[in-house]
């Protein structure tokens, strides 16, 4: 009777956890069709275990505030801050391991959105072309790290970014830019830090699915601005809408957004908040589909350039 019981125990134990790797198959194989970031809920998550970010954060804000407008000062190349990045490829499929052509070009379209050399650029509504900004900022390929594992999805509790629990440990994290590419897991495209958070964690991650334009890059996110509204992210910009409803990004030049617009929103989408403004969806920090978002605003450049600053929380990635 005991032999009966442990095989159909065992039987059992095999079916769910033949169950289990389907769906963890099926997951893996599952592609976003709205964007999905998790920055947010990060921050949230890294607040409540560091109560001392809060007094950072404030004080990085107190300081872009009285620096809005500044001129980005240290090192420049080319009259640029130049930012050298370091792309940390976690894989389990031949897929996940992304080509070195598709991190370059994941590469050359952040250095295309954050110069306003993006085909899109002059797709800019006439409403808003008094403050589409050229942010003037230039990414450089500086490493590629690569480690194969047998995780499925790494979540968004930084496991990647930890050698301790099978991740990649950023590289020089004050003077370079870490990227990861894995599988996130949770229909989550990519979160990003934001300035203020410890240096052991940060960096932007990108899901392999939406890294760059080629290789296993999947529409409607296969344009590389994953990374570019995850790198807004990084230099300090909030999600368009506030994550609140008629929330405020901190900028003065932005409408006030409802909340988040997704895929490609007809314009003009009009805004139910105060004043019942037109929608800037074509900004990279709202939720729309990579073909829908092609700009930054002259505000958000200006506090981009308040963290670059000679005293601001990333100016060590303009020095010499």
């Amino acid at each position: 009777m005991k032999k009966v019981i442990i095989t159909t125990f065992a039987a059992l134990m095999l079916f769910a956890c033949q169950n289990e790797q389907s769906d963890s198959a099926n997951a893996d194989a599952s592609v976003a069709s709205r964007r999905g970031c998790a920055t947010q809920e990060v921050l949230e998550a890294q607040l409540k275990a560091d109560p001392t970010l809060a007094i950072r954060m404030n004080e990085i804000e107190t300081f872009t505030a009285q620096h809005t407008g500044s001129n980005f000062t240290g090192r420049l190349v080319n009259g640029k801050i130049e930012i050298p990045v370091v792309v940390n490829v976690l894989y389990r499929t031949a897929a996940q391991n992304i080509s070195d052509a598709q991190i370059q070009s994941q590469i050359d379209v952040l250095n295309k959105d954050f110069n306003a050399l993006n085909s899109d650029y002059n797709n800019v509504p006439a409403l808003f072309a008094g403050v589409k900004a050229n942010i003037g900022i230039t990414f450089v390929l500086d490493q590629v790290i690569r480690k194969s594992t047998t995780k499925t999805s790494w979540g968004t509790n930084d496991a990647m970014k930890k050698t301790a629990q099978g991740g990649i440990a950023p590289t020089s994290p004050t003077t370079k830019l870490n990227m990861w590419s894995c599988a996130i897991g949770g229909g989550i495209l990519g979160y990003a830090q934001f300035p203020g958070g410890s240096s052991a964690t940060d960096g932007v991650v990108i899901d392999s699915r939406y890294f760059g334009l080629s290789g296993s890059a999947n529409a409607p996110f296969n344009l590389g601005r994953t990374a570019t509204h995850e790198v807004g992210h990084w230099m300090n910009l909030r999600h368009i809408w506030g994550d609140a409803t008629c929330g405020s990004d901190l900028v003065a030049d932005t409408p006030t957004h409802n909340t988040a617009n997704y895929g490609v929103p007809a314009y003009p989408h009009y805004s139910t908040c105060s004043g019942t403004p037109v929608e800037m969806t074509m900004n990279y920090m709202d939720y729309v589909d990579d073909a829908a978002m092609y700009m930054f605003s002259t505000g958000q450049k200006n506090r981009i350039a308040a963290i670059f600053t000679t005293g601001g929380a990333r100016a060590s990635f303009a020095q010499p």
